[in-house]
């Protein structure tokens, strides 16, 4: 790993943010890896001149980030962490859980969201990834016409159907956020599936979506993108209101 240098004395009086700052620093710039273990708490505190207490605070504090994970045993100590979108997703559930933000608010940011993806969509997939999205929007639609489908596995098929088509922008920031959403809320899509109604109107919304990608007509796609909202602001409506 070659960190023997790799940290300078603390601070003096504000030790901790120091520390913590530098330690951050390296593994952003990949001085030390995922998988990698940190100096053990001796050699932090020779490394950075400060007592056990501070080195653990800080540990704590890198570990409440995510960005270090503790082992035990012979070969235990602080890991460097490799950022789970998963993880990503979920605590930005909890953020807009515990900040009460409105349902009406993530639906917006979701449609504006999407409705860029779409348009890039459009401008850079190629055809055979615009028909690989139509095929699996089908695929969804079959899916629905089972006697009895698990909702859980609907649900499932309707985040892939997101992520891929947040792929087809060529941009991996709009994928991440995309994972990100779909593994922590998903906006709420998952309702739609619960309701029969809806449900079908969203699988058939879908498969319209679809074929307007890949007719590359980008108008229609976005007011089909827009409707999928518009559903989605009916069911919540309803659901307010207690008549689901």
């Amino acid at each position: 790993m070659g960190n023997n240098q790799l940290f300078t004395p603390a601070q003096t009086g504000r030790a901790s943010e120091d520390i913590a700052l530098q330690i951050e620093a390296a593994i952003l710039g990949e001085k030390i890896l995922p998988g990698e273990r940190l100096p053990s708490e001796r050699e932090l505190q020779a490394q950075f001149q400060t007592g056990r207490g501070v080195i653990r605070e800080v540990v704590h504090a890198l570990k409440q980030k995510g960005l270090v994970e503790i082992r035990k045993g012979g070969k235990g100590g602080a890991y460097v962490k490799k950022v789970d979108v998963v993880n990503a997703g979920e605590s930005l559930s909890l953020f807009l859980k515990q900040n009460r933000v409105d349902i009406d608010q993530i639906v917006e940011f979701r449609e504006s969201l999407d409705r860029t993806i779409t348009t890039l969509a459009i401008a850079r997939a190629d055809r055979d990834k615009k028909q690989q999205l139509v095929t699996a929007t089908e695929k969804l639609r079959d899916f629905l016409e089972q006697p009895e489908p698990d909702l859980e596995q609907l649900g499932e098929l309707d985040r892939n159907l997101n992520i891929r088509l947040a792929q087809m922008t060529g941009n991996q920031i709009f994928e991440w956020v995309m994972r990100a959403l779909q593994s922590g809320f998903s906006s709420k899509d998952y309702t739609l599936y619960e309701d029969r109604e809806f449900r079908e109107k969203t699988i058939e919304n879908w498969c319209e979506t679809a074929r307007h990608i890949a007719a590359n007509e980008p108008s229609k796609a976005l007011l089909s993108t827009s409707a999928h909202y518009l559903l989605l602001q009916q069911l919540v409506a309803r659901k307010k209101n207690g008549t689901t």
